[in-house]
């Protein structure tokens, strides 16, 4: 079986092998009947030589490949439609290709060729594209310019946004992350905290009240609530209440009046009950209502007060859940990176505005900004104010100025005068005698 070869006339087949019930030792050419035997028809390469075809009608022989890197053509029966085919390669040669690149550049064609003369392979030429491409007389089409100009303009703009997404990264490092310490704190809820002073921000002018609301009242002014709430620190110290507490209670009572005219003899009944609803809401342990008839010196009974409460408690409408100056406070003194000493003076601050009924033209998180700013620049005796307190406050330093003033005033007087409940609950030891600093008088003499 081995170097068998349909072609080759003189091998013959085993004995055993029949071919339609021929013996394949009496399988011969015919060359009467103008055929021929089948070549190999695997067109194995290499393979012998071709015999030469027996038809009356002569063909152009096919060269048989001898070299397998110069075959362009593998063994093929010679068919009339092949022969034809052959014989108009000659002609298809002379006609141009209207596609071509006009490149006529020779010393970058590559001709490869066949090494048979024969006039049915054509030569082939390759054109280096690399180098071509940018010769002067290569014409691109005014589509292709324009998408490439259109292309370089992405291009630009997208350098532009590279550019401008690394400088907010730049910036974004350069302020320090003040929830890091607190990841593994759940009480700290550092997924969700930007998310909830963002709404705190949104919301605070709900909590706000007009600056002249007091205008509508007929039998009480400024310096009765300042009266009241000056007590009612004294109050919330001596029953050692949360921070909470103190802020929601100024609150209730401003919301309170600016809806309800009150007479004079009632207005500390509403400040006692202010406060009863602001430990409903934010202590553990709430005072009973006899404790607060005893601090008032038996003034109201207890009747009054549960009716006062239902009076107040309907009109604002349930509504207790609004921010103060000191859930504000507590996120700017974490990003002024504030000690012991600097957190006292800063609630010193605020508590000094929660007096003034002039203080109330200002939002929550404006006067909470200003009473860290105020408390920094005591502490340093120079005006300072972090890119990370700028940074979560929201505040710039001269939009805080205004306010800082009239807390530096606030701190002169504040040992002087008949209010000076707040004065005295920080002027002892467990508050570090924080109204002791010497005022920042310096921030009176500088310029907005």
């Amino acid at each position: 079986m081995d170097g068998y070869s349909e072609n080759d006339l003189a091998v013959m087949r085993p004995a055993n092998l029949r071919t339609n019930g021929i013996e394949a030792s009496k399988v011969t050419a015919n060359p009467e009947n103008g055929r021929r035997a089948l070549r190999d028809i695997k067109n194995i390469l290499g393979a012998p030589p071709c015999p030469p075809a027996v038809n009356k009608r002569r063909l152009p022989e096919m060269p048989c490949v001898e070299d397998k890197t110069k075959q362009l053509v593998g063994h093929r029966p010679i068919t009339r439609r092949f022969a034809a085919s052959l014989a108009n390669n000659q002609h298809r040669q002379e006609v141009p290709n209207p596609w071509s690149l006009p490149l006529e550049n020779e010393r970058h064609k590559k001709t490869i060729s066949s090494d048979s003369a024969q006039n049915q392979f054509e030569s082939f030429t390759v054109i280096d594209l690399d180098e071509d491409m940018g010769a002067s007389d290569l014409t691109l089409p005014s589509y292709v310019k324009h998408t490439e100009a259109m292309l370089e303009e992405m291009d630009a703009l997208d350098n532009c946004d590279l550019e401008e997404v690394e400088m907010e990264d730049l910036n974004a490092e350069a302020i320090p992350d003040i929830d890091s310490c607190d990841k593994k704190n759940t009480l700290a809820v550092v997924e969700y905290v930007e998310d909830i002073y963002n709404y705190y921000r949104k919301t605070e002018g709900l909590s706000c009240v007009s600056p002249n609301y007091m205008s509508h009242q007929s039998d009480i002014n400024q310096k009765m609530r300042a009266i009241l709430i000056d007590w009612l620190i004294e109050v919330h110290y001596k029953f050692e209440l949360v921070d909470e507490t103190l802020f929601l209670t100024v609150n209730l009572i401003d919301r309170f009046l600016e809806r309800q005219s009150v007479v004079r003899k009632k207005l500390q009944l509403v400040g006692v009950t202010a406060m009863l609803l602001a430990c409903k809401y934010e202590e553990v342990t709430v005072p009973v209502v006899e404790d607060l008839l005893l601090i008032s010196d038996r003034a109201y009974t207890r009747e009054e007060v549960l009716a006062m409460e239902k009076l107040m408690i309907n009109t604002l409408q349930f509504n207790m859940s609004v921010p103060t100056p000191y859930v504000f406070m507590k996120r700017f003194l974490k990003a002024a990176q504030s000690d012991r000493k600097l957190e006292l003076l800063s609630f010193f601050m605020v508590e000094l505005c929660l007096v003034e009924y002039e203080m109330l033209k200002y939002p929550p998180s404006l006067l909470a900004a200003a009473a860290v700013y105020t408390a920094q620049c005591t502490l340093s005796r120079y005006r300072t104010w972090s890119r990370a307190s700028e940074w979560h406050t929201d505040y710039a330093e001269d939009q805080l100025l205004e306010c800082s003033r009239l807390m530096v005033d606030f701190h002169q007087r504040s040992a002087t005068g008949k209010l000076t409940g707040v004065h005295r609950k920080y002027n002892t030891f467990k508050y570090s005698y924080a109204p002791k600093c010497e005022p920042a008088q310096f921030l009176l003499d500088t310029r907005l």
